[in-house]
């Protein structure tokens, strides 16, 4: 640990992260491992409740938001242990079978446990739930997953024409649909999937491009009839289906690993490997859009575990990073990594292009509004788009005050491209990066050496 390169100051539960990079600079060196993939664990969680049996789950996410999951599945009658990264139980009740808690079930700060759990509830007839979520949740949208979910006959609840949480469902008998999704969304697809799993007949999903596919691999491997046409990018879930209980092995979440990547690529002299990697083929955009811009990036020991491909992956600083477009097809691959990349194509020579992107406006912030904010308060060059960024690359970062806005993947972008600024930087509420990677302090003082 160096204290003089990293150091942290808490007032009212409120973390300040301070960064200052020596006179005689720093690089990053070692081997980490990032914390399990926060979509996986999520998936487990509730597969696991639902299911029949008993389920294990190895390298679980500890953050923030699988917990709301742990919780609110708990409340709902699962049996689920003391949540750890080595090995948790979860008791399933069976589909169908969740009890009416008495509490209002509470997701926090999690859109994926919200959006998923309400596929699940829906079709539950005949039980009333109560759903709420912190302030931020309360704001994002929820009418991309209760729209389609309407249309298979759940009745569900809200504030502004029943669009916004706090929610309330009461269960229905569902019947299939056929829903062409106007939006790529890993999250609407898996809640339509899963109200499909008690609904008699065929329930399928079309989207205009692929989003990442861990709810198809777990359902299959729970013992669900699916089927997938890559083609027409459709998948089809065929109900009522039990499930049953299963070993699940979490990989790396290589959006956690993403900052390191970018971490590795632009802070001169690093060489870094992130061990344990899941590397599924909708989540590695982030590596497309790093070898578009010229990053020295490796993939090791490539594997398979519980369904899904690993690997590890190592990156060395090169030469100057070059600008780029990030648009298309590749953004739902790589949509949680657009703030860290935002970050890489500061340090990029001419000008990065990031577009298709306005999902991003209603995440845990108006991210992309967000990321340029706050990275030009430290001197970057970037404009907002209606559905992106434009980065101007190379020009020098200076320390600044910054704000996470309580967004965990604005926390660490801010970290990361503070280890190329000069001066000192503080992001207030640092704290935000629990979220999904409790423990990125103390492995960002791991690998940060002076020269």
């Amino acid at each position: 640990m160096q204290a003089d390169i990293i150091t942290t100051t808490l007032l009212d539960k409120s973390q300040t992260l301070s960064i200052q990079k020596p006179a005689s600079g720093l690089s990053l060196v070692g081997r980490i491992r990032v914390p399990g993939d926060k979509s996986i664990s999520h998936r487990a969680l509730m597969l696991g409740a639902i299911a029949h049996g008993e389920t294990t789950i190895e390298g679980l996410l500890l953050g923030e938001d699988p917990r709301s999951t742990a919780k609110c599945f708990s409340l709902l009658g699962a049996k689920v242990s003391e949540l750890n990264a080595e090995r948790v139980t979860v008791t399933g009740v069976g589909i169908g079978e969740l009890e009416e808690p008495v509490e209002v079930l509470d997701a926090g700060n999690s859109g994926t446990t919200m959006r998923l759990m309400l596929g699940i509830l829906a079709s539950h007839p005949g039980r009333f739930y109560a759903v709420t979520g912190d302030s931020s949740l309360r704001s994002r949208p929820m009418s991309r997953v209760i729209k389609p979910l309407q249309q298979m006959g759940a009745q569900i609840w809200g504030r502004k024409s029943n669009s916004l949480a706090p929610l309330a469902i009461l269960g229905q008998q569902l019947k299939p649909i056929h829903y062409h999704s106007p939006i790529a969304s890993a999250q609407v697809k898996s809640c339509i999937l899963l109200a499909g799993l008690m609904a008699e007949g065929d329930t399928t999903v079309t989207e205009p491009a692929l989003s990442r596919d861990h709810s198809e691999r777990m359902l299959r491997a729970f013992g669900a009839l699916l089927s997938v046409d890559p083609e027409t990018c459709s998948v089809t879930v065929t109900g009522p289906t039990q499930l049953q209980g299963q070993n699940v092995i979490v990989p790396g979440d290589i959006s956690s690993a993403a900052f390191w990547l970018v971490a590795g690529a632009i802070v001169p002299g690093s060489e870094l490997v992130v061990e344990n990697v899941g590397v599924n083929p909708t989540r590695t955009g982030i590596l497309e859009a790093l070898e578009m811009m010229g990053a020295d990036i490796e993939l090791q020991n490539q594997r398979e575990a519980a369904g899904e491909p690993v690997a590890d992956i190592l990156v060395r600083s090169s030469g100057q990073l070059r600008g780029c477009t990030i648009a298309g097809d590749l953004i739902p691959r790589l949509i949680d990594e657009i703030p860290i990349l935002a970050v890489a194509a500061i340090f990029a020579s001419g000008t990065t292009i990031i577009r298709d992107a306005a999902e991003l406006r209603v995440k845990e912030s108006d991210r992309l509004a967000v990321t340029a904010a706050e990275l030009n308060r430290m001197g970057a060059k970037i404009s907002e788009l209606p559905d992106g960024l434009e980065i101007t690359g190379g020009t020098p970062l200076t320390g600044a005050d910054v704000d996470s806005y309580t967004d965990h993947r604005i926390a660490m972008s801010l970290a990361i491209a503070a280890l190329n600024a000069t001066g000192i930087t503080n992001i207030h509420r640092a704290e935000a990066a629990a979220i999904s990677y409790p423990d990125f302090t103390a492995t960002l003082q791991q690998v940060c050496h002076p020269n």
